[in-house]
């Protein structure tokens, strides 16, 4: 039954794409923008799927169940105040800019090689993001549908390639209609059950209404308040948010698709911290040991879903950046003509899911590669892309300055720090006496906070790189003919 139901819910998705794919006709725009045309709901969706991932649902259950509410709640709520804030100041001006990447605002507002080392960021802070959805589906294909971890990665990958090297953004945004149905009907479902069975309690000093998680380091609260302000900050600068913002017709659309898509991404998420807290137990082991079979289908259909959300447009967004940004590829849209930046991207596609493959099989867990993937982020672009909106005097040696010592500082405390976010640091950890356990979560503040100050003291004695950001636009060059 959990078999069927999964390949169920894969085959609608492989189906809707198939179909919208058809209207890409052969337009490099329509593949990576879906044409600018995507309506309210459409983008709203989109938005959400980006945000409701594996790592915000089962890896929000693993964190919860173990370390308290908040540090689960945290990865939707963070991401919930991402889209908040990016509809509040950032969506309205970056849509009518005419962008197709993130990089291109940093080219545009600081020159090209900001623009390079930000694509750079990006691309191994998405790789990161998409490893984090195969661990988790690897982690349920090999318990539920009894293949092994590594071939439930391999499943998940097919399937995402299968329509998005159609479809591209369009295959993406369509079928993030039906994905967030079936989640958001799976976290309804799943919290309704265990409130009847279980209640909604909490042990002691793991429960909603126990803040001494937000206020006690000793109760975690330095790695939750982390959690939130890399994602609620950090994910701002994210190519894939933005690449949905850029595809909505209008800037008065794409800011009314975050706030829409805020609240869902908090309805979604939230439920599965809850979930985790009043259960004790991690999702998967709930589903398996307890849930009625109907309803495990479902959960587990909603969460593979989930997964292919974010991995499709994470790719696509991934594999664009490496062949506009890195690369020179651009749209050149004739008929009887191949745009070379829509092979391109295609091409770049498989290299994109080969490194997150690797990385999901060196570092499986959930939840965490998540909100290491923005805390790179934050400590790295977000100061150059926040200030650049608002404050003139930001340079192009301000903003490559804050990029390099952000990252810099940012990977040295990672690499003496032995945990990251609560979980064994098993990616870089260098043994050494400067930092234990009890440092894990103030190396994002450290990293922003050296990053904020070099931005602002090189911009202070260079000379401006151009207007503020809200006030740029794509050349001329970028329009029907030869574009991006």
């Amino acid at each position: 039954m959990i078999i069927l139901g999964v390949t169920l819910a894969i085959i609608s998705m492989v189906v809707v794409g198939l179909l919208v794919a058809r209207r890409v006709a052969g337009d490099s725009r329509n593949f990576l923008v879906a044409g600018r045309t995507l309506a309210l709901p459409v983008v709203a969706a989109t938005l959400m799927g980006q945000a409701v991932d594996t790592n915000a649902t089962l890896g929000a259950t693993d964190l919860a169940a173990g370390l308290g509410f908040w540090a689960g709640a945290g990865l939707p709520l963070g991401l919930a105040l991402c889209l908040l804030l990016t509809g509040l100041f950032f969506a309205r001006p970056m849509n009518s800019m005419g962008l197709t990447t993130l990089p291109d605002y940093f080219r545009l507002r600081f020159g090209r090689a900001v623009e390079f080392a930000a694509a750079l960021l990006m691309i191994t802070a998405f790789m990161i993001l998409v490893a984090g959805n195969l661990v988790a589906g690897g982690f349920l294909f090999e318990r539920f549908l009894g293949t092994s971890y590594t071939g439930g990665i391999l499943i998940i990958v097919a399937v995402v390639l299968i329509y998005t090297l159609a479809g591209g953004l369009l295959s993406d945004a369509y079928t993030s209609i039906v994905q967030m149905l079936i989640t958001g009907i799976a976290a309804l479902g799943l919290l309704l059950w265990v409130a009847a069975t279980f209640g909604l309690s909490a042990p002691p000093g793991m429960g909603p209404l126990d803040l001494g998680q937000l206020s006690d380091p000793a109760q975690g609260a330095v790695v939750n308040w982390a959690t939130l302000v890399a994602l609620g900050i950090g994910d701002i600068v994210a190519i894939d948010f933005m690449q949905r913002i850029f595809a909505a017709r209008s800037p008065g659309v794409a800011r009314r698709a975050c706030f829409i898509a805020a609240a869902g991404t908090t309805v979604i998420g939230v439920p599965f911290a809850l979930v985790a807290v009043s259960t004790g137990q991690g999702l998967l082991a709930l589903l398996d040991e307890a849930a009625p079979a109907a309803l495990s289908v479902l959960v587990l259909a909603g969460i593979v879903s989930a997964s292919l959300s974010t991995a499709d447009g994470a790719i696509l967004g991934t594999a664009a950046v490496a062949v506009r940004n890195v690369g020179s590829a651009r749209r050149v849209h004739q008929p009887g003509r191949a745009d070379p930046l829509l092979r391109a991207t295609r091409w770049a596609m498989l290299p994109v899911v080969g490194g997150a493959v690797l990385l999901a099989l060196r570092v499986p867990q959930t939840g965490v590669l998540l909100t290491l993937a923005f805390d790179l982020m934050l400590a790295c672009l977000a100061v150059p892309f926040v200030l650049g909106f608002y404050w003139r005097r930001g340079s192009s040696p301000a903003a490559m300055a804050a990029l390099t010592v952000g990252l810099v500082v940012r990977l040295v405390l990672f690499a003496i720090t032995p945990t990251m976010y609560g979980a064994p640091n098993t990616l870089l950890y260098i043994p050494n006496t400067l930092a234990g356990a009890s440092f894990d979560g103030w190396p994002t503040f450290i990293a922003l906070g050296a990053s904020l100050v070099v931005y602002v003291v090189v911009a202070l004695v260079t000379a401006p790189a151009a207007a503020p950001g809200r006030e740029l636009r794509m050349p001329a060059e970028e329009g029907a003919v030869r574009a991006g």
